[in-house]
C-alpha cells in the first residue's frame, strides 16, 4: 500500500476568476512546464497512484494540459481535477478521451462573485450537459460541489442562486425529488450513473492574521495526502496556498527526502496524536471539521 492516498499537484497558480471564498495567491503566475512535471511524477510514483491537479488556479487554463493528462497516464496515475467549469465547453472532447481522468470536480459555488463576468444560465447548462456527456461517453466520476448547507450563513442572494442551481440540476436529471429537503439527510446525492451532487459548508482558508485555536486536532495532511506547487514546493496539504509551511522543494531536494524531514515527520506524528504542530495549522478553519 502507497503512503499517500492524493498527491496534490499544482499546474498552475493562475486563475481566470476571483471568486469570494478563495484567497488570491500573492506568487507570480506560472505554469509547470512539461519537463517539470515528469521530474515531479517521476519522484511521488512510489508514493501513489492518485494525483489531484490542483491547489490554487485553473487547470483547465494551463495550454498543455492535453500533454500532461497524456504523460500522467504513460505514467501510470489517475488523475483528479478540480475547476470552476468556466472553459470546461472548449476542453469537453478531449477530457472525455483521456483515460487517466478519473474524477472532475466542480466548483459551482464560484459563481458567486463573479455574476458580471458569468452568465449564470450558460455556465450552469454546459456543466451540467458535459456532466451527461462524460457519464455517458467514459468512465469519469463527476462531482458537482456547492456550498449550501449552512443557509443561515448566506445571503438572501446567495440562498436564491443555490436554489435556481438546485432547480436546474432536478430538472437536468429528472430527479422524483427535491434536493433542497434531502440537504440534512446526506451531504453526497448520487443524480445519475457516476454523477454525484456534493453540499458541504464554506470554510475558512488558514491564513496566520486569524485567531489561533490551541484546542488538540488532527487533518490529513502529510498522513494520507501532500501537495506540491507550481515552483516545486512541498506543502502539508492542498490549503497551503501560500507555500508558508514550506517543506523543501523538489527540483532542488528528492521527495523522498522532504517528506521524511524531521519538519515533515513533526507534523504528521502531530496530527497523528491530535497535537497541532504548525501556527498556520492552528488557524485553518478547515481542520476544525475533524475536531469532533
Amino acid at each position: 500500500m502507497k503512503k499517500y492516498k492524493k498527491v496534490y499537484v499544482e499546474i498552475t497558480n493562475v486563475c481566470n476568476l476571483a471568486c469570494d471564498f478563495c484567497p488570491e495567491t500573492k506568487r507570480k503566475p506560472e505554469y509547470v512546464s512539461k519537463a517539470a512535471f515528469e521530474e515531479i511524477l517521476d519522484q511521488i510514483k512510489p508514493f501513489t497512484d492518485y494525483i489531484y491537479l490542483h491547489v490554487m488556479g485553473e487547470p483547465l487554463l494551463h495550454p498543455k494540459l492535453e500533454n500532461l493528462l497524456d504523460i500522467s497516464c504513460e505514467k501510470g496515475f489517475k488523475v483528479n481535477l478540480t475547476t470552476n467549469g468556466t472553459l470546461i465547453a472548449a476542453a469537453a472532447e478531449m477530457l472525455i478521451k483521456k483515460t487517466a481522468v478519473r474524477q472532475i470536480n466542480f466548483s459551482l459555488h464560484s459563481f458567486d462573485g463573479n455574476q458580471a463576468n458569468i452568465v449564470k444560465e450558460e455556465y450552469i447548462d454546459k456543466i451540467l450537459n458535459f456532466s451527461n456527456k462524460a457519464a455517458a461517453e467514459s468512465n469519469i466520476i463527476i462531482s458537482l460541489r456547492l456550498w449550501n448547507l449552512d443557509e443561515a450563513m448566506l445571503t438572501e442572494d446567495q440562498r436564491k442562486r443555490n436554489v435556481d442551481i438546485l432547480h436546474k440540476i432536478e430538472k437536468n436529471f429528472n430527479l422524483s425529488y427535491k434536493i433542497q429537503g434531502n440537504l440534512s439527510e446526506a451531504k453526497a446525492l448520487k443524480l445519475r450513473n457516476q454523477v454525484y451532487l456534493n453540499q458541504d459548508y464554506e470554510f475558512k482558508w488558514p491564513d496566520l492574521k486569524e485567531e489561533e485555536d490551541m484546542k488538540s486536532g488532527s487533518c490529513f495532511g502529510l498522513r494520507n495526502q501532500v501537495a506540491i506547487l507550481v515552483d516545486g514546493t512541498v506543502v502539508p496539504c492542498c490549503l497551503d496556498g501560500e507555500g508558508i509551511i514550506n517543506l523543501g522543494n523538489i527540483h532542488e531536494k528528492p521527495f523522498s527526502d522532504i517528506i521524511h524531514a524531521k519538519r515533515a515527520e513533526d507534523i504528521k506524528f502531530g496530527f497523528c496524536n491530535k497535537h497541532v504542530v504548525e501556527e498556520l495549522c492552528r488557524k485553518c478553519g478547515y481542520r476544525k471539521r475533524f475536531n469532533k
